[in-house]
C-alpha cells in the first residue's frame, strides 16, 4: 500500500496543526480529533482496498518486432468489482526499448474492462522479455494506491528492419529497378542463357533475329536472353569487435544484416543460391539454397547475433570456407579493413580466389567524410582534416592492391552497403565473372 497524495497533504496539515498547538494549547483537543479522524479514514480505506477483487491485465504481445520501428502493443485490463476502479497503469516491458504513452491512468466499470496501448520501439534484435504488468489502483477514498502485478510474462522476437526489402518486391521488375537506386545498365552484345522467343522490337540488334522462327510464324522473331542461373553467393559475414561501432541509431553490424538479407533477397529472385558463414566469434553456417524460404532462413539464424569482441581471422575462416564449399561461388565478404589485417586478410583471398570469386566489401565510417567537410579553421582542425586524408589515401592504396591482386572490393559507408552490394552483383552477373 502507497500512500497517495491526499493522504500525505492531509498528514502534512495534521502535523502543521500538531506544531500550533506548541503554541496554544488550546487546540490540542482539535487536533486530536483531527488525527484520530485521519488515522480512521486512513485504516478503513487500506482495509476497503485490501479486501477489494484485484483487476487482472492481458497484453497483447506481438511474436516479432522490427529493429527501429515503432509498435503499438495493447494491454486490457478486466475488473471483476462491483464499483468502478481507477488506476495507473505501466507495463514492464524489455531492456533496449524506447516507449511513449507510459505508463496511463485508467478507470474501469464495475464488471467491464478497458484498453490502453502504448507504443514500443526495439532498439537491439534478438530474443526480448516482457515482465509483468504494474497497476497502482486508488483506494475507495483515494488516500492509498494498492501496488499490484499482473503476470504477463512474454517474449518476443526483434528482427532486421524488413522495410527494404518489403520495397525492393514491390519494384523488383527491370523497368523499376532505378527508384530504389539499382543501376540497370545496357547489356553488350547476347553473351548470355537463352531465355525466350519473342515478338521483335524496335532496337533489337539484327543477331538476335531468329529466322526459322521468323520464317515460321511470317514476322519477325527476336531471341532474348537473361542473366545466367543456377549460380552460388556465400556470405561471409565478420561477427567481430569493428563492427560494433556506430555512425547513426543502427550499429555497423546492423547495417552489414540488412544488406545481406537484401541481396540474398535480390540473387534468389535471380534463380542463384545464397547461403552464408560466420565469422570471429561465433560460427554459425548455411549452405546456399535457393528456395523462396531462403531469406527467412537466413534471417531465422542471424535474428540474435551480436558483435563480438574477438579480433577477425579472415584466413582460418577461409580455410572453413574452402573445406564447406566445393563447387564455384561468389564469396562476399562484409567486414572493415584495418591495417592489421594485412597477416591474415591477403593469406584468406589468395586461398579463396584458388576456387571462388571474392569480393571483399568494407564499411567506412561517416565520420571520415563528415571531417573532409568540416571548415578548417583552427590548427586543431587542420590536423585533423590532415589525418583523416592521409587515412582515407592509405586504405585507398590497400584495396588498389587488393584489386590488383584479382578481388572485388567495396568501400562505401555503412548506410549505402546494401545498394551498392546489390549493383556491384548485377554488374559481375552481366560482366559473367561467375
Amino acid at each position: 500500500m502507497i500512500p497517495s497524495t491526499t493522504l500525505i497533504v492531509l498528514a502534512g496539515a495534521l502535523f502543521a496543526l500538531g506544531a500550533g498547538v506548541v503554541f496554544v494549547p488550546a487546540l490540542a483537543t482539535g487536533w486530536q480529533g483531527a488525527a484520530l479522524a485521519l488515522a480512521t479514514a486512513a485504516a478503513a480505506d487500506a482495509w476497503l482496498a485490501w479486501r477489494a477483487l484485484r483487476p487482472t491485465a492481458v497484453r497483447a504481445t506481438p511474436i516479432s518486432l522490427a529493429l527501429g520501428v515503432w509498435h503499438r502493443i495493447a494491454v486490457r485490463v478486466h475488473n471483476d468489482a462491483r464499483t468502478a476502479r481507477e488506476l495507473e497503469l505501466f507495463d514492464h516491458h524489455p531492456q533496449g526499448c524506447e516507449v511513449r504513452g507510459l505508463p496511463r491512468a485508467v478507470r474501469v466499470e464495475a464488471h467491464g474492462w478497458a484498453e490502453i496501448e502504448y507504443e514500443l520501439k526495439a532498439l537491439v534484435r534478438g530474443e526480448l522479455a516482457f515482465g509483468a504488468v504494474e497497476m497502482r489502483v486508488r483506494s475507495p477514498l483515494r488516500l492509498w494506491q494498492r501496488r499490484l502485478f499482473a503476470p504477463a510474462a512474454a517474449t518476443t522476437r526483434v528482427y532486421p528492419n524488413f522495410a527494404a526489402l518489403s520495397r525492393y518486391a514491390l519494384l523488383a521488375t527491370d523497368q523499376r529497378l532505378s527508384q530504389i537506386g539499382v543501376l540497370q545498365r545496357p547489356r553488350r552484345g547476347e553473351g548470355l542463357e537463352f531465355h525466350q522467343l519473342r515478338e521483335y522490337r524496335e532496337g533489337d540488334m539484327q543477331r538476335q533475329v531468329d529466322w526459322k522462327a521468323t520464317a515460321r510464324s511470317g514476322k519477325l522473331i527476336s531471341r532474348e536472353y537473361q542473366d545466367e542461373r543456377d549460380q552460388q553467393i556465400l556470405f561471409l559475414i565478420d561477427c567481430g569487435r569493428r563492427l560494433a561501432a556506430h555512425d547513426d541509431a543502427l550499429s555497423h553490424f546492423d547495417h552489414v544484416l540488412n544488406a545481406v538479407l537484401l541481396l540474398a533477397y535480390v540473387s534468389v529472385r535471380q534463380g542463384d543460391a545464397a547461403g552464408f558463414l560466420t565469422m570471429s566469434g561465433h560460427t554459425r553456417f548455411m549452405a546456399p539454397r535457393k528456395s523462396a524460404a531462403t531469406v527467412t532462413a537466413m534471417l531465422s539464424q542471424l535474428y540474435d547475433l551480436q558483435p563480438t569482441l574477438v579480433t577477425s581471422d579472415y584466413y582460418a575462416a577461409a580455410v572453413e570456407l574452402m573445406t564447406r564449399l566445393r563447387k564455384r561461388a561468389l564469396i562476399v565478404i562484409v567486414s572493415n579493413l584495418r591495417d592489421e589485417d594485412e597477416d591474415t586478410l591477403a593469406p584468406a583471398l589468395r586461398l579463396l580466389g584458388r576456387r571462388h570469386l571474392v569480393l571483399f566489401a568494407s564499411l567506412r565510417e561517416a565520420i571520415l567524410t563528415r571531417a573532409l567537410k568540416t571548415r578548417v579553421d583552427t590548427h586543431e582542425r587542420a590536423l585533423t582534416y590532415a589525418a583523416t586524408a592521409d587515412y582515407l589515401r592509405t586504405r585507398e592504396l590497400a584495396f588498389r592492391k587488393l584489386e590488383r591482386a584479382g578481388t572485388q572490393c567495396l568501400d562505401v559507408e555503412p548506410a549505402d552497403l546494401p545498394i551498392a552490394l546489390v549493383n556491384r552483383y548485377l554488374d559481375i552477373k552481366r560482366a559473367r565473372l561467375l
